[in-house]
């Protein structure tokens, strides 16, 4: 394995759905799930924040206050959290999983030393619910949440598989970055992750592998310094 500590995975909730495109596609949950406990078991500790996309795209909605869809939205991370977090239980990692806001008996509320007494005792940590206010996407929440937590890197695993020029699905010609600066990613406004988040990413010099879920063992690989997607550095 390489040489992190402490890595956050981002898991887009659209990745998440596998083909299914909403919704949870179990087999690739497993996957992520078996990948995990390979970091896990080699020492590593771990800390997982799931994107909404697979069940809302708030700012999509045009007849629903903005804070409303967001909530929605922060909602929607919860649901994904508690589900894959009991993937992982099922394939032998313990877990818990962490809001900024209560959710009764389902999360406890985040703090930095609940993370690390989790972490301390070889636990996967899920932060869901986002920032907990409207206005920030789970990208900003994911960058939040790795400086809070002083994690090595964000691992971001996505349906596309790295950083490119233009959109790969509009343009047959775009082409991937192996290795890009974030301040690159925020000149040319390349949308690989919102603004806000990119410049979190510059301030507190974060770095950020970006790369595609549905490549064979694509997070192991990843951690191991063999996989195909972007090193967006900082």
């Amino acid at each position: 394995m390489a040489e992190y500590k402490r890595i956050l995975l981002k898991l887009s909730g659209e990745a998440l759905a596998g083909p299914n495109k909403t919704g949870f596609d179990e087999a690739t949950c497993f996957g992520v799930a078996k990948q995990v406990k390979e970091l896990v078991d080699a020492g590593i500790e771990v800390g997982i924040v799931t994107g909404g996309g697979n069940f809302w795209r708030g700012r999509t909605s045009e007849n629903i206050d903005r804070t409303k869809a967001d909530q929605i939205g922060m909602l929607a991370t919860v649901m994904n959290c508690i589900y894959v977090s009991e993937i992982f239980r099922s394939a032998g990692i313990m877990t818990n999983v962490l809001t900024p806001f209560e959710c009764g008996s389902f999360t406890k509320l985040f703090s930095k030393d609940r993370a690390n007494k989790y972490f301390s005792k070889g636990m996967a940590v899920f932060f869901a619910g986002g920032t907990g206010h409207p206005y920030f996407s789970t990208d900003t929440s994911t960058v939040l949440r790795a400086i809070e937590i002083e994690a090595d890197i964000i691992l971001s695993a996505k349906s596309i598989d790295g950083v490119y020029d233009s959109d790969p699905a509009l343009n047959p010609a775009a082409r991937k970055y192996d290795v890009i600066d974030i301040n690159d990613v925020i000149n040319q406004r390349l949308g690989v992750i919102d603004l806000a988040a990119a410049v979190l990413c510059m301030e507190n010099h974060m770095p950020m592998m970006i790369f595609g879920l549905n490549e064979e063992n694509s997070i192991v690989n990843t951690v191991n310094g063999v996989a195909k997607g972007t090193l967006v550095t900082a």
